[in-house]
């Protein structure tokens, strides 16, 4: 007769592998691209905003979600999730970074791998380390470890530039506010909430994911408040990692 009080062991789920990629990280990248270049140039030169309407304020939060995809591509593109060809992907990643407020890939890809192997560490650095981290200096301490001079001083000329060609207050609001706003969001939404505070020691990810709805995952940040999933399973686009939740 079997003993009752044995334990019943229950083999662990395995780990289904992601299909393949094909050409639809590429597909997602161009969309992405164009819809935030073409909607740029639109508001830059083809728009007359009337600002008390709310029309010009909603396009300026829909400027500031396609910035914000530029970067998650970019982000994508250091996983190597974008193309399975390194070329285009990194091609793709590299021209992503630049638009979005002038970012290097290279530098960008060591930093965010950075992350990823020592989360929550001294040597991570998203992170701030310390017992109880307020918003604003880890905001400061994130743009001192990834904001450069070259930087600031090439989305100072190209507003130069741009405010020849077109009028100031669409340069202002269309380009340079939704840059900002996009910073904010991808802060807020990917380094701030997920890792702040204590965790579980058994959490090896020192990360926390947003509760489960899939509409707001996707305009808060692309699905990376959905954020222990996308280190527990960094192969996954974007546009994959909601399956995970």
């Amino acid at each position: 007769m079997p003993n009752q009080s044995a334990p019943v062991l229950i083999a662990p789920a395995a780990r289904v592998a992601p299909a393949p990629l094909a050409g639809r990280g590429v597909a997602a990248a161009v969309l992405i691209l164009a819809s935030w270049g073409g909607l740029l140039a639109f508001l830059l030169a083809g728009y007359r905003p009337d600002w008390h309407s709310p029309a010009p304020y909603l396009l300026v939060l829909l400027q500031t979600h396609l910035y914000t995809g530029l970067f998650i591509t970019a982000h994508d593109a250091m996983h190597g999730v974008v193309s399975p060809h390194k070329r285009l992907n990194n091609a793709l990643g590299t021209i992503c970074a630049l638009l979005f407020a002038y970012n290097w890939f290279p530098n960008q890809i060591a930093k965010h791998h950075a992350h990823h192997r020592y989360v929550g560490t001294q040597d991570d650095p998203d992170f701030h380390p310390t017992d109880h981290p307020g918003f604003l200096p880890w905001l400061l301490r994130f743009a001192w470890n990834y904001v450069t001079w070259w930087q600031v001083l090439a989305m100072a000329a190209t507003y130069n530039v741009l405010k020849i060609w077109f009028p100031q207050t669409n340069v202002i609001a269309f380009w340079m506010v939704p840059a900002i706003l996009a910073t904010l969001q991808l802060f807020f939404f990917g380094t701030y909430l997920p890792h702040r505070g204590e965790h579980e020691e058994d959490n090896q990810h020192k990360s926390r994911s947003q509760l489960r709805h899939h509409v707001w995952a996707f305009v808060s940040c692309y699905f990376f408040g959905y954020h222990y999933e996308h280190h527990d399973q960094p192969y996954l686009p974007w546009w994959r990692l909601w399956r995970a939740k």
